[in-house]
């Protein structure tokens, strides 16, 4: 008798045992992370978002990869080096397959550079990264020279935003054709499975991948833009890990025993570009009384100081942002490479905004519409919300307008705005990738300005960038980039707010580590030990 309770007895723990063991390989082979803002294209070269570039890397990837703290690390590429003035060598990977089948080599990085800068219809496209290129040499399956108009020593950082096609599979290959799954193949740890539009993104491991073999079989990428609903999923076991932690929830999070907080100051910035495509009337943007104006108020940089300064940037980030950012008067935060010591956020002075306003011919103020996007930043609009009230305080009477983002960027990309509000996340770690996406003037054939939607543009400072751009030496170089930063800032060619903090938040069962980029990753989540 006790014998065979004690072999009922080891049957029910090994059957236990194995269940366990079964129902944790399920939880290990798949991971389920929640984004919180939309991706609008898996075509790599469409969209230059953040949310499209951190689902790209898990297809694709580029010569030079980017590490957590922004650093360059070896990619598709082995190494690179300058072997004179205008002229990187790249050793690439021998025995790396695209996940049809298709050979890497390097006549797919001479199809890449010249595809990158050429899609249609791109709303904010990769030129900027490949405008420096003049020749690319194919010397052997493995080694590519790139010969650049001038010194340029930025062509490495440069590269590393590019994502690596193939020629024979996406020579013709249309935007539609990567969303559809029909030639989403890249050289990336994940293959594409499934792609559902504001719903998610599915993957499965590429087993063949070079690189150390991800512990995750299935990949559920999904996107619920809503602050409420990701927390809950989290906490409901539905999803293992969501990013743009609300800040609402951050402090309870921290103290809940089944979740676990991962952040860092990040290189995002928060800012408002202002409308400079016209310099008559403007649109969104009146007399106090509604009247119509004969000049764009925006074009005098007495407004455009008043409206920064009449923004009480430490209460944004305390009040909104619940901690979860630091005042901006620049770009990038202390601590990075061409950050500009002392150049810090503006002082809220609403007295002296006033002031400025009147001397610029509007003593009893304006009217105006500020814009932004309901669904993509952190708090982004009750962001614009507390700016306007801030800016009511000062006569420039403010209507906000939140719109979900796959609308207001197209929008904004065609200048249909006059103050609108807009996030640009650095990758390099440096000023000039926001400088020259950002303020630099359009020019489609440089690839300057592709996301400078308010069209700013000043000689002195686009002088400085080109300079910059072609300075070798680094400490030379960052004190250009600063100075091309002073320049922008001191002529208010964008409003800068804060620079976010990155938060994610993961199930105890995982582990995380935080990216200064910000890019959600599945290849940054691993089983807890």
């Amino acid at each position: 008798m006790a014998g065979s309770v004690s072999c009922g007895l080891k049957s029910a723990l090994l059957g236990a045992t194995m269940l366990l063991v079964a129902g944790h390989g399920a939880g290990a082979q798949t991971l389920t992370l929640a984004v919180g803002a939309p991706i609008t294209s898996i075509d790599p070269h469409f969209h230059n978002l953040s949310p499209n570039n951190a689902m790209a890397a898990h297809l694709f990837e580029s010569l030079v990869d980017i590490d957590e703290r922004a650093r360059q690390i070896p990619g598709l590429a082995e190494s690179w080096r300058a072997i004179d003035d205008t002229t990187w060598e790249f050793k690439l990977r021998p025995g790396v397959k695209f996940h049809n089948g298709s050979d890497f080599t390097a006549d797919d990085v001479a199809f890449t550079i010249s595809r990158a800068p050429n899609v249609p219809n791109s709303p904010s496209g990769f030129g900027i990264y490949t405008r420096a290129v003049a020749e690319v040499q194919v010397v052997d399956p493995t080694t590519v020279r790139i010969r650049t108009r001038s010194v340029y020593p930025l062509l490495p950082t440069d590269l590393a935003q590019v994502a690596i096609l193939d020629r024979e599979t996406h020579q013709n290959a249309a935007t539609e054709d990567f969303n559809s799954g029909k030639v989403a193949f890249g050289t990336g740890p994940y293959r594409f499975v499934r792609y559902a539009p504001g719903d998610r993104v599915e993957l499965e491991r590429n087993d063949t991948h070079w690189g150390p073999r991800e512990p995750w079989q299935r990949v559920n990428y999904r996107i619920i833009v809503n602050d409420a609903a990701r927390t809950a999923a989290l906490l409901a076991g539905d999803v293992d890990m969501i990013d743009q932690v609300p800040t609402t929830d951050v402090s309870r999070l921290r103290t809940d025993q089944r979740v676990a907080i991962s952040e860092i100051v990040g290189l995002r910035i928060i800012y408002l570009h202002l409308d400079r495509s016209r310099t008559d009337a403007t649109p969104f943007v009146t007399g106090p009384n509604g009247e119509a104006l004969a000049r764009n108020p925006l074009d005098d940089v007495r407004v455009r100081r008043a409206l920064s300064m009449a923004i009480d940037r430490g209460a944004i980030v305390d009040r909104v942002m619940e901690g979860a950012a630091i005042p901006a008067g620049q770009f990038l935060p202390a601590g990075t490479y061409s950050h500009v010591p002392g150049l810090d956020a503006p002082r809220f002075d609403p007295d002296g905004a006033r002031r400025l306003l009147a001397e610029a011919g509007f003593p009893n103020g304006l009217r105006v519409t500020l814009h932004g996007p309901s669904d993509r930043y952190v708090n982004d609009a009750r962001i614009i919300q507390a700016v306007g009230q801030m800016w009511t305080r000062i006569g420039v009477r403010t209507a906000v307008e939140p719109i979900p983002w796959t609308t207001f960027v197209a929008r904004a990309g065609r200048q249909e705005f006059s103050l609108f509000l807009v996030g640009w996340g650095s990758t390099t770690g440096e000023a000039s990738s926001p400088l020259r996406s950002l303020v630099a003037s359009f020019d489609r054939e440089k690839g300057f300005g592709a996301s400078n939607r308010g069209r700013y543009s000043n000689k002195e400072m686009d002088a400085l960038l080109e300079r910059a751009l072609g300075t070798v030496d680094d400490a030379a170089r960052e004190k250009l980039l600063q100075d091309a930063t002073r320049v922008a800032m001191q002529d208010v060619g964008i409003i800068p707010l804060h620079i976010q903090k990155n938060v994610w938040a993961t199930r105890r069962a995982y582990t995380h580590t935080a990216r200064v980029d910000e890019l959600t990753r599945a290849m940054d989540v691993a089983p807890a030990r």
